[in-house]
């Protein structure tokens, strides 16, 4: 057979390229070849290309695979009775998470195997982690109610994160619908942290209904329908004031001065903004849209 014919086109959808006949220039038996008689099946061409193999980015997802070591390591801190430990492998883990998404960003390395990975990495660190942790350190005293109360924060994280997929590229990016589940992981790791530094008495009677009621208000925050400030429209590449590097650092002089204290405020107050803003929306008979891109809209219904 002769050499491959360059001019081959590849069909739609296939690896096998379009069959181009070609017709030998010699004569054949004695007469000169007029390109009309029909041709012999080994005068075809074919050309076999190798599938290309896909890979996927390393950066972002080394990122998140620390994300989930970290989770997996809070699971079994809290199992070894280190709850201290736990819960700052849940932060630990919220950081990553976050560095992630912002390096697919910088980097133009998103991808859909990305945010599947991301997802389940998020429902390990922020969804199963700090149920369990919150559950193993007080939330068992409670008897069944502590389960459900675990059970009930777990789920939520697992609809809240198959609602985020769901809406991707519909919602407006500025806001995220529902409390992101990072922050509701910080804000049940940040009382487990609180408590034990600041030595609060757990055994009393009070304290696991106020670990029930977090629990609680953690998880159905994920699935409610008030927006939450996302911190995507803000672009680190850009200039900023002055004012803004010092504001910056007066935030880390406050959280490095005691860290379970500010890390637990900051996220109580994160937790709670949202509904202040929704409220303030009502109030000023604003609807619940959320408007995406290309000015297609989602009902909060």
């Amino acid at each position: 057979m002769g050499a491959f014919n360059r001019r081959n086109k590849r069909l739609p959808g296939s690896n096998v390229t379009h069959l181009r006949p070609f017709r030998r220039n010699q004569a054949r038996t004695g007469a000169i070849d007029d390109g009309l008689d029909p041709l012999d099946d080994d005068e075809l061409e074919v050309e076999y290309v190798r599938p290309r193999r896909r890979g996927i980015y390393l950066l972002p997802n080394a990122f998140t695979t620390a994300a989930l070591f970290a989770g997996f390591f809070a699971i079994v801190q809290a199992m070894n009775m280190r709850f201290d430990a736990a819960a700052i492998a849940i932060f630990a883990a919220m950081v990553l998470d976050g560095m992630d998404g912002r390096v697919a960003r910088i980097t133009n390395t998103q991808s859909a195997f990305g945010e599947q990975y991301d997802s389940l990495s998020d429902m390990t660190s922020f969804g199963v982690a700090p149920a369990l942790v919150m559950y193993e350190w007080i939330l068992k005293d409670l008897g069944k109610w502590g389960w459900i109360a675990a059970f009930v924060y777990c789920t939520c994280a697992a609809l809240r994160l198959a609602r985020f997929n769901a809406n991707i590229g519909v919602v407006d990016k500025r806001f995220f619908q529902g409390l992101p589940s990072p922050a509701a992981a910080a804000l049940v790791a940040g009382f487990v942290w609180l408590a034990i530094d600041n030595k609060l008495p757990v055994r009393e009677l009070w304290m696991p209904w106020v670990a029930f009621t977090i629990t609680l208000y953690a998880g159905l925050s994920m699935v409610t329908n008030a927006p939450f400030y996302s911190g995507k429209a803000l672009d680190v590449r850009h200039r900023v004031s002055f004012g803004v590097m010092i504001l910056v650092m007066a935030l880390f002089v406050i959280v490095s001065s005691d860290p379970p204290v500010a890390l637990f405020a900051l996220f109580v107050g994160y937790a709670i903004s949202g509904y202040v803003l929704w409220g303030w929306r009502a109030m000023h008979g604003k609807s619940s849209v959320v408007r995406g891109a290309g000015g297609s809209t989602v009902t909060e219904d």
